[in-house]
């Protein structure tokens, strides 16, 4: 068919079904799912940062939920004679994570950091301000220990443990201990943190666990 021979009405209706056609395929095509990126495959790397971030989101929820004039609470009675303060509990964790993740990374804990004796941290460390700065620095390396995990390092036996636990002698043995040992102390500040009227952050919101006892 040729334009030419078409009247101005015929060419006004056919651009007009045109258009509509048009409109009909735009609306479309904004309606189909954008296209989603294939998954990034899974690493040892990967799968051990994102359950750090969980532990070390709630820890840290957790440290700071606490007010600074009760940092000093320990539970009282003989079954609690010499336990951790909370801000005791919350160094201890830190400097846990410091030894561990170092040696993951290795290299030597930073100056004063040990886990020798009680291994709540250095003494200067005060105030709520301190305390979680010193925490959250903690899993910062962490974080970067993590990332250097791979099927050629995980395994290898350490030539200098940080800790006196035969089994924990590998980068990886020590990456899933340093979870286990944040969720205990975690667990540890949550009792706090309720013995003091104060709903741990993780908890709050969430549906009660026991609804005969509410």
């Amino acid at each position: 068919m040729r334009i030419e021979n078409r009247t101005p009405g015929t060419l006004l209706r056919s651009t007009r079904v045109i258009l509509a056609m048009l409109a009909i395929c735009l609306t479309a095509a904004s309606q189909q799912p954008a296209p989603t990126k294939p998954a990034s495959p899974q690493t040892t790397a990967s799968m051990a940062e994102a359950q750090l971030g969980m532990v070390g989101r709630r820890f840290v929820a957790a440290a700071e939920a606490m007010p600074e004039d009760k940092y000093s609470f320990a539970p009282a009675g003989a079954n609690f004679t010499g336990v951790r303060t909370f801000a005791l509990e919350v160094r201890h964790a830190a400097t846990a994570n410091l030894v561990m993740y170092s040696a993951i990374l290795g290299q030597d804990p930073p100056a004063g950091v040990t886990v020798d004796g009680a291994a709540n941290g250095a003494e200067n460390l005060q105030t709520k301000e301190q305390i979680v700065q010193y925490l959250k620095g903690s899993f910062v390396l962490g974080h970067k220990a993590m990332a250097t995990l791979n099927s050629g390092n995980a395994f290898t036996p350490l030539d200098k443990l940080p800790i006196t636990i035969p089994s924990l002698n590998t980068r990886l043995a020590l990456a899933i201990f340093s979870l286990l040992h944040a969720s205990d102390h975690y667990g540890q500040m949550v009792e706090c943190l309720r013995m003091n009227g104060i709903v741990p952050p993780a908890s709050a919101g969430q549906p009660p666990a026991n609804p005969s006892t509410k």
